[in-house]
């Protein structure tokens, strides 16, 4: 069920703005556009001075590759053809040392086997890899870059075979060349781009800052204008220029505070009419029913005198009078928690014997199975913890079944020590559905109850006691059946636990 209007009150509340400290205004959006646009920039500069580089570099290390392996085989086709197979030992470092001097451009380094021998001595440190001498040896020229002790070199293999056939000779030609030219150049390349990087990324910093000014701008305005609006100033309204997703943005915003112009002003026109109202059940209803209640008190002393159905009549209008009395004590209590005049009056109580007392004077001893500890005490308002548990342990003996546990305890967590008063009954427990609506004014979990004991405000008041302590209240069901309230509220400085 909705809640009344009489019982609404609108609180505006005016935040308190501070200003941007220096990580905050770091954070930024203006700094993290311009971040965003360097970012790119800069993105785009390294992927494009990368693919340059790789582009260059290959085609740099493919042009000596294939420089060097057709001078080889050139100077191979015409060496070879001056010798006489098979090939005497002296034959090989002859060739070895004629083709050594023909490579000295290259600053290539010439090692020979013939029919499976070992390799000719070449003064070469470096291994011819394993991966090429099997290529060649299967008649298949074969090349390979490697680096040795931090510089990159060049190997190549080739099969010689006999002139104008494919028939293999039995000798093969290995040379060795360094690339630190190449390589040198290929640093050269990484440095111009580097270069050229640098300067486009700074450069890039002037339009990224003037995009940010331009986005930014009604960013700014659009924020010292809700700053307005929540400081109270609903006139306010934005200036929209241009048809971007900014000035949507901003027609936006002017609907909003118009909306919110006319919603708070009838608000208010609403507050003042429930506090009017208030203040008229205030002094209507309460002198009648004094007087109600005084004659009907009256009557019902004297009702065993009169004939039955008299009798019955006035025992029906005693009980309706009282329901009607708690009912406006009721609306009395809830208006004045809506009107903000609810006020704790704190006292360092005994809380296990503050609630023996609440049961105690309502006559539930029988029907309360209480598991009280000694020694917690806290600092409370009395009159407003007996209403809460007097609310919660009669809801718990009109729905649920006897005997109703209430149990005290304290319990440690991040916030501190606090104290915790479990009401549970026996019954058949809350309805999933019905649970988050318990403490809702004048709800009933069955709409066709029209006319019940209660006024439908019992659990609400029980909510704004525990709130007026800086407390929670929870409903569940209990895993073997039942439901369980529990309230939580903070140990205030002078309360303990038991001894």
């Amino acid at each position: 069920m909705s809640r009344p209007a009489f019982l609404r009150r609108p609180v505006l509340r005016r935040p308190a703005f501070r200003r941007p400290s220096l990580r905050a205004v770091a954070a930024g959006l203006r700094a993290r556009l311009v971040l965003a646009f360097l970012l790119v920039a800069a993105l785009s500069a390294l992927t494009t001075a990368a693919l340059t580089f790789r582009e260059a570099r290959t085609a740099i290390l493919k042009r000596t590759q294939d420089t060097a392996i057709e001078a080889l085989r050139s100077q191979v086709n015409s060496q070879v053809p001056d010798y006489t197979f098979p090939l005497s030992q002296q034959s090989l470092q002859d060739l070895q040392h004629r083709l050594n001097a023909a490579g000295s451009a290259q600053r290539w380094t010439i090692q020979l086997r013939y029919r499976g021998g070992g390799l000719t001595p070449g003064g070469n440190p470096r291994r011819i890899p394993q991966g090429v001498q099997e290529k060649v040896r299967a008649g298949i020229p074969a090349f390979q870059r490697l680096d040795s002790g931090g510089e990159p070199w060049l190997a190549i293999g080739l099969p010689v075979t006999y002139r104008g056939t494919s028939e293999d000779s039995g000798l093969e030609v290995y040379a060795q060349m360094p690339l630190r030219e190449d390589e040198a150049n290929v640093q050269a390349l990484v440095k111009a781009a580097q270069s050229g990087a640098l300067p486009a990324v700074a450069l890039a910093a002037v339009p990224a800052l003037i995009a940010a000014r331009g986005v930014l701008r009604p960013v700014r305005e659009l924020r010292r204008a809700s700053r307005k609006l929540a400081a109270g100033e609903l006139d306010t309204r934005l200036k929209v220029t241009g048809r971007d997703e900014l000035a949507d943005l901003s027609r936006t915003f002017n609907d909003m505070a118009e909306a919110l112009e006319e919603n708070v002003a009838e608000l208010r026109r609403m507050e003042a009419n429930s506090r009017r109202f208030a203040a008229d059940v205030s002094h209507e209803l309460r002198t009648p029913l004094a007087a109600m209640t005084a004659v009907v008190d009256v009557l019902d002393e004297d009702a065993a005198t009169l004939d039955p159905d008299t009798a019955y009549a006035v025992r029906l209008i005693s009980e309706e009078t009282g329901k009607l009395a708690r009912m406006v004590e009721d609306l009395m209590e809830i208006s004045r928690f809506d009107a903000g005049a609810a006020a704790l009056h704190l006292d360092e109580v005994d809380v296990s014997e503050t609630i023996r007392k609440t049961v105690q004077a309502r006559g539930w001893q029988d029907k309360v199975a209480a598991d009280l500890p000694e020694g917690v005490r806290a600092r409370l308002d009395p009159r407003r913890i007996d209403v809460v548990v007097a609310n919660l342990v009669g809801n718990a003996l009109k729905h649920g079944g006897e005997p109703v546990d209430v149990a005290v305890r304290v319990a440690h967590g991040e916030e501190g020590r606090r104290l915790l008063i479990e009401i549970a009954d026996r019954g058949e427990g809350i309805d999933p559905d019905v649970l988050p609506h318990v403490f809702e004014r004048f709800f009933k979990a069955d709409s066709s109850r029209a006319r019940s004991e209660g006024s439908g405000l019992g659990l609400a008041i029980t909510l704004e006691n525990v709130r007026l302590h800086d407390g929670t209240v929870r409903a569940a069901n209990r895993p073997g059946g039942g439901a369980v309230f529990t309230v939580e509220l903070p140990l205030r400085q002078g309360g303990g636990e038991p001894a």
